[in-house]
């Protein structure tokens, strides 16, 4: 399997992703852009790429912040976070850049993109749906679900898919209802939300302990059970869109 850095830029940023895929299988194949938590891209977002790249499919492990900046804190995510949080439409245009980083590599078919995020990537993964990019499925993991540009009838492409916490404090109950209201007034075709009980913030990271932020727990069950609800919704939408060309 490749594994291996990818340089690339949104309006000057320079940016430092991870690609992972099996270098023996010829021909274009589906597409993933993986998705960071707010501390940054770390060995977490690469080991799921490398995961995918198992599956079949081109990784790129995307790099939301420029030249691979990590935090170590919750202030300082927070720090790297804001800058994007508070403009959709700079966050938008900087997912944008890893699925064109993506869609370019000569091992993806262009016509196959999905995004998957985790925590602050979940919510990235949603506003790219949100704005109709070219995805054929979205998977919000551990994502918050607000959003300051919400969902507009006949935008969103992508099947959608959100993984998270029933005990989640940063997904309260309030929010997630918002959410599916939101999905229902834009009429999107094809969305899903699956609660894990007994499940806190961050529960896809086995170094969720609970150190940087208190709510963020590991929880192995949940975790397995998400990855395949993500996989097995993947593999469907994938085979829907060859079929459909």
């Amino acid at each position: 399997m490749f594994t291996g850095d990818l340089s690339y830029d949104d309006e000057g940023v320079s940016l430092r992703g991870y690609s992972a895929y099996d270098e023996t299988v010829a021909g274009r194949r589906p597409g993933v852009l993986v998705l960071h938590e707010g501390l940054g891209l770390n060995a977490h977002a690469m080991e799921r790429a490398d995961r995918l790249a198992r599956l079949g499919y081109v990784a790129l492990a995307h790099d939301m912040f420029g030249d691979r900046r990590q935090a170590g804190s919750l202030e300082g995510a927070r720090a790297l976070m804001g800058p994007l949080a508070a403009q959709p439409a700079k966050l938008r245009a900087r997912g944008r850049a890893g699925l064109a980083a993506l869609a370019a590599l000569p091992q993806v078919d262009p016509e196959r993109l999905a995004a998957i995020g985790f925590c602050f990537g979940g919510s990235v993964a949603l506003e790219l749906a949100r704005e109709g990019a070219k995805l054929v499925a979205v998977v919000s993991l551990h994502g918050t679900l607000a959003s300051k540009a919400p969902a507009v009838a006949g935008n969103v492409r992508a099947r959608i898919l959100v993984l998270t916490g029933a005990d989640d404090p940063l997904v309260p109950a309030a929010q997630v209802i918002a959410f599916e209201q939101e999905m229902r007034a834009a009429r999107v075709e094809d969305w899903q939300l699956i609660s894990y009980g007994k499940t806190l913030h961050g529960f896809t990271n086995p170094a969720a302990d609970g150190s940087i932020l208190p709510s963020a727990r590991y929880h192995p069950r949940s975790d397995r059970r998400a990855w395949a609800a993500m996989g097995q919704l993947l593999a469907e939408a994938f085979a829907a869109q060859s079929a459909a060309d």
